[in-house]
């Protein structure tokens, strides 16, 4: 069945190029009336111009689609507040937000700096949450609401250079975990895209004869997915070249060594503690206590 947002209200936050202005035609080519938000700074962050948002704005239209531009910063609690009074203002209401801005400032640890962490973590982890807990009241009030977070395999599974990256990529999964619980009464569903893109952030890590492989086009059907009425909710979708896949935090099954156990207890026993034969994800935090009370109880029955 064809995915449509006839109707909708979808902001693409860094839509002005690449992942973002890929997301933002394709939803506008389904029916959405799409906002489209982009600092228009270079990929580490300094300096600002709307032309680039403007400039997606102008495809839309030009193809019959509806549009508007916005320049704010996500890392600007202001701007942000100033982003949604915009929509609201011109459409009404919210449907769909997907938390796309980004940039990169590379370097190993010992050579980064605070300020480099800062402003990372500042773009991808506090911009994501402010855009988010800004549309939050609109959509819980209207009973309906898609937010997709976009991490990174540098998050899942870290990328030499890029701790403040990873750690601002991780937290935005670690986002997602708590707001599907949260939203769930009132029809909100948020999911997590991992994109494999070459896009202007990435293009020092594509050779060039795999570069027009993994253009952003080839990721966006994942974020219509996500964005959809049927759409599923904390899923980690990994998204590349055609090709699909869903990651997830999965817990072995472990081993009890004993209240009193010391750390050598854990050593002897870290082969069966690792072992993955019967590991599982869990879907909230309180399932994994649930299961260390089991294995505590069953251990202090086993005492007396």
């Amino acid at each position: 069945m064809p995915i449509g947002f006839d109707g909708r209200v979808v902001i693409v936050t860094g839509a002005g190029g690449g992942l973002g202005r890929s997301h933002a035609l394709e939803f506008a080519r389904r029916g959405a009336k799409v906002v489209v938000n982009d600092l228009g700074g270079s990929v580490d962050g300094s300096g600002g111009s709307s032309d680039a948002a403007n400039a997606v704005v102008d495809e839309i239209r030009a193809a019959g689609g509806t549009a508007i531009a916005n320049g704010a910063s996500v890392a600007d609690r202001d701007g942000v507040a100033g982003l949604v009074k915009q929509t609201m203002d011109e459409f009404g209401r919210i449907d769909v937000l997907v938390n796309n801005a980004g940039i990169l400032r590379d370097k190993a640890f010992h050579n980064m700096s605070l300020d480099d962490l800062d402003l990372v973590i500042d773009v991808h982890l506090r911009g994501a949450a402010y855009c988010s807990h800004a549309v939050w009241p609109i959509m819980r009030e209207q009973n309906y609401g898609r937010i997709i977070m976009t991490s990174s395999s540098t998050g899942l599974y870290g990328n030499f250079g890029q701790v403040n990256y990873g750690g601002a990529k991780l937290g935005q999964a670690g986002l997602m975990n708590t707001m599907k619980i949260e939203g769930h009464k009132y029809n909100i569903r948020v999911n997590s895209l991992v994109p494999i893109a070459a896009t202007r952030m990435t293009e020092g890590l594509f050779p060039p004869e795999v570069f027009d492989m993994f253009v952003p086009e080839h990721v966006t059907p994942a974020v219509i997915f996500m964005a959809s009425e049927d759409a599923p909710t904390g899923e980690i979708i990994c998204a590349g070249g055609g090709h699909f896949a869903k990651a997830h935090i999965v817990e072995t099954k472990g081993v009890t060594v004993g209240l009193e156990a010391p750390a050598e207890a854990i050593a002897d026993a870290w082969a069966d503690i690792r072992d993955t034969s019967e590991q599982a994800p869990f879907n909230a935090g309180g399932e994994q206590s649930q299961k260390f009370a089991a294995a505590a109880y069953t251990l202090h029955q086993a005492s007396k």
